[in-house]
């Protein structure tokens, strides 16, 4: 796989040696047992595959080496690039202005932009409307586009079954960067709808199999559905791919749901079932696969509680913390600067989207054993630093340096 350049700040020592050594013990990628960094007082149970992924090393990439090869050139972001806090400012302080908030919202008018400006694409791409209205202004997109190849596989895997007349149902949060574009890409060619949840799906299912009223879908999934769309005819054939980052299980939920409602409706056998139902189960990124999977194996330890790191609104990320919080007291900070003291820790309630503090959140036992792992927009180094905090609170714990030595 391309190795990308990173600015090296982001990098961590401690976390590239461990990486590296699990690579070259498992090159095929089959063990997603954690990395055991025992410091003495204090455990740590390092998840197999976390961080940056892919695109967003190839996002970071683009949006730095655009700086440096402009000089004196406006650098806008669509939005932004990631959703990591740390990155989105460092690219504020080279002087990158945002011209919308991830919502969509403009920052900066559209049309105080020029042909002379740059405007990057961040890694969850963008709308088909909003291409054009750069490409209108004159400023060409492909050059500065850091959409994630993964993004663009489902927006090629819906074109695809678009062009054998299935609607396409998307499994993805409403409001977010990438559904957004993915839903303009997908109604492009086909009748689209996005369903957030199991729920939205049960309730879209009695749509399909025409039990509710067609009048009440056009309220009920008001800006979830693509214009023109006839309730009575675009589920006669349907297709479910994602947003990228959702829970492979859910979404794995979603479209077995959705074929047992359609083998039903229309009583299908295997033979004849892509007569109604696509297959599109290769539509999931390969690193939000691995880091939920790592997960789950980190799950099977005997450890006290949880860490994650992360941004607030990176959606990977929201979905370790789930898993994590089936299990265990789980905390989810978005910096090392969150865990305050050896007693007090601010972390994210990402479903009431606030900011707790809760007191005593280490146990008074030793060796207290503590998950950490990272969404994929999350630097190295914030990870090692939160080790660095959490093993600091413990003097008679093991240098980093002796502990990575252990592993050689």
């Amino acid at each position: 796989m391309k190795q990308f350049e990173v600015p090296v700040f982001y990098r961590s020592s401690l976390i590239s040696t461990i990486k590296k050594l699990r690579k070259e013990k498992d090159k095929l990628k089959k063990d997603f047992s954690p990395t055991l960094l025992n410091f003495g007082p204090v455990q740590i149970y390092l998840a197999r595959h976390f961080g940056f992924c892919y695109g967003v090393e190839n996002a970071i990439e683009i949006a730095f080496k655009t700086v440096e090869e402009n000089p004196g050139k406006r650098i806008f972001l669509l939005s932004e690039m990631i959703h990591n806090p740390q990155v989105n400012a460092d690219l504020s302080r080279h002087g990158v202005q945002f011209l919308q908030d991830t919502y969509g919202k403009e920052l900066i008018p559209f049309d105080d932009l020029t042909s002379d400006d740059i405007v990057l694409i961040p890694a969850f791409g963008t709308t088909l409307a909003i291409e054009k209205k750069l490409n209108d202004i004159g400023i060409p997109t492909e050059k500065y586009n850091t959409t994630c190849p993964f993004v663009e596989k489902v927006w090629n895997r819906s074109a695809a079954i678009a062009k054998k007349d299935y609607t396409i149902i998307i499994h993805g949060k409403p409001s977010h960067e990438e559904t957004r574009a993915t839903f303009s890409h997908a109604a492009a060619g086909a009748p689209s709808v996005v369903v957030k949840d199991m729920k939205e799906t049960q309730r879209l299912a009695l749509y399909i199999t025409g039990e509710l009223d067609a009048a009440r879908f056009y309220e009920e999934f008001k800006n979830q559905y693509s214009e023109g769309f006839d309730v009575t005819k675009d589920f006669a054939r349907i297709g479910v791919v994602n947003q990228t980052t959702m829970l492979a299980s859910d979404t794995q939920a979603i479209a077995d749901y959705l074929k047992q409602v359609m083998v039903e409706k229309y009583n299908l056998s295997k033979e004849n079932l892509a007569e109604r139902f696509a297959d599109t189960r290769d539509t999931l990124c390969y690193a939000t696969n691995d880091n939920q999977t790592s997960v789950s194996s980190m799950l099977q330890t005997d450890a006290d509680l949880a860490i994650v790191v992360g941004g607030y609104n990176s959606s990977n990320t929201s979905h370790l913390v789930e898993l994590c919080e089936e299990k265990l007291p789980t905390y989810y900070i978005n910096s090392p600067d969150k865990i305050i003291s050896q007693k007090e820790i601010i972390h994210f309630n990402f479903h009431t989207s606030q900011e707790l503090l809760t007191a005593d959140y280490l146990p008074q036992q030793e060796p207290v054993k503590i998950l950490i792992t990272s969404g994929a927009s999350c630097p190295d180094i914030l990870v090692e630093q939160v080790i660095e905090k959490i093993t600091g609170f413990y003097p008679n714990a093991l240098p980093m340096e002796a502990v990575a030595q252990q592993l050689v």
